[in-house]
């Protein structure tokens, strides 16, 4: 993983060209590896995430038995056929994803596991799994009374039966309790109170547990599933698809730019992530967007306002955010009110930063409403800790008038750890300071 400075200097006016190769899912992959851990044998993940994320998880899947090899820059994991104790507290670092995927398989552990995380992360809620796995017999508590981790799980408390759960705060909750299902001894019925918000997260974890022989019954509006218990994973092998998430800044780099550039490795038709949908987004604000088999190049033409529903697609508010800096008119982004419980408040640390370089941009109670100007200008901006920030406040600065300064770039490893690398390679003027 690339060493990444503490700040970033980056030198607007740069026109980009050229071609990158699009970072792999960390969605994907956090829910490979889990679903492998589950089989008791040989599963093989191809072109998986390196992230700091993924990390976390393996960290977590170790931790109650699995094993994780790196062979021809493929993980190898050998799954468990029973969930491990795990022998010291289990950190998930500062992946929501892997603490609230593994929190539900650890209360199928004979002992008593606790799980923790980082300083960001312990600020993440919890409550609502906490309240649904009670419901489904398991004795959990969060250590502060306070709804989020650390956690402390009683092992072999899990029954099964029904479970309600809001479906409006993340549909992680969701994905770690159908992680969990099979292995219980009854069937569980999960019934969502809400909308779903984020579906195609919650297909993706359905999809990656049927190719490892997992049945799960869920109706179309994804509001009912149910598992039945005792089920046996099996192995298989899974290739990790290009992130749109991440490949939709560079998609955004070029359009605030003025540039054509090729984002290669994306699955371009049956891709299983619902990020996917930036390619008609950007179309809907002028792109010229042109998809090969597994490439997509995007050409700007001018940039038009738009609405943007974030309801399925919350991360790619922020490149997009960026691109209606410098759209004519005023763009409208709604059902994004989950963005406040991220790694940051990110509607107002958006606010607050493409601000600063001059941005007419106004948090409303659920989203964003941002109309173009004739340039951004360069200025001292902050992450926030936050990867995406981090990676919107690049982006935006690379068309800026004069110079920005980035504090805290080095938490895009969390997602992209050679996001700088590679806008440096297309072009882009950018230096580090430590």
């Amino acid at each position: 993983m690339p060493s990444i400075p503490k700040q970033i200097i980056i030198r607007g006016g740069a026109q980009l060209q050229g071609s990158v190769h699009a970072p792999p899912s960390k969605s994907h992959t956090h829910r490979a590896l889990i679903a492998a851990s589950l089989s008791a044998e040989k599963s093989k993940i191809t072109n998986p995430s390196l992230s700091e994320d993924a990390a976390a998880t393996i960290g977590a899947i170790t931790a109650y038995g699995a094993k994780v090899g790196l062979q021809d820059g493929s993980f190898i994991v050998v799954g468990v056929d029973h969930i491990e104790t795990p022998a010291d507290v289990v950190s998930c670092g500062e992946s929501a994803s892997t603490a609230r995927f593994v929190t539900p398989i650890l209360a199928h552990a004979e002992g008593i596991s606790v799980v923790t995380g980082g300083a960001s992360l312990r600020e993440r809620p919890m409550q609502p799994l906490l309240d649904a796995m009670r419901q489904l017999g398991v004795t959990c508590h969060s250590a502060r009374n306070d709804g989020h981790i650390p956690l402390i799980l009683f092992g072999r408390t899990y029954k099964g039966g029904k479970a309600k759960i809001a479906g409006d705060v993340s549909s992680q909750f969701i994905s770690g309790l159908l992680f969990s299902a099979p292995l219980g001894p009854h069937p569980t019925l999960i019934e969502v109170n809400t909308s779903l918000e984020s579906k195609p997260y919650a297909r993706m974890t359905i999809e990656v547990l049927r190719c490892h022989g997992i049945e799960v019954d869920a109706n179309a509006d994804l509001t009912r599933f149910t598992i039945n218990g005792t089920q046996t994973a099996r192995a298989h092998d899974h290739v990790i698809e290009g992130d749109y998430s991440s490949a939709a800044f560079m998609f955004a780099a070029a359009a605030v730019t003025g540039s054509k550039i090729r984002v290669s490795g994306l699955k371009t038709s049956g891709s299983i992530q619902g990020d996917s949908e930036v390619l008609s987004i950007l179309g809907d604000m002028g792109i010229d967007v042109q998809t090969g088999r597994e490439s997509v190049r995007v050409q700007p033409r001018r940039l038009q306002a738009t609405e943007i529903d974030a309801t399925d697609h919350p991360d790619l508010v922020l490149p997009l955010a960026v691109m209606a800096c410098h759209a004519q008119g005023t763009t409208k982004i709604t059902n994004a009110e989950r963005l406040r419980v991220k790694e940051s408040d990110r509607l107002a640390a958006l606010s607050s930063e493409l601000g600063k370089m001059g941005a007419k941009i106004r948090e409303t109670e659920d989203g964003l409403e941002i109309t173009g100007v004739p340039f951004l200008k360069g200025a001292r901006v902050n992450s926030h800790g936050d990867h995406r920030i981090a990676m919107a406040c690049a982006v935006a600065a690379l068309a800026a008038k004069g110079t920005t300064t980035l504090d805290g770039a080095p938490c895009v490893a969390k997602s992209y750890p050679r996001f700088f690398e590679d806008l440096k390679s297309l072009g882009g003027d950018i230096s580090g300071r430590k």
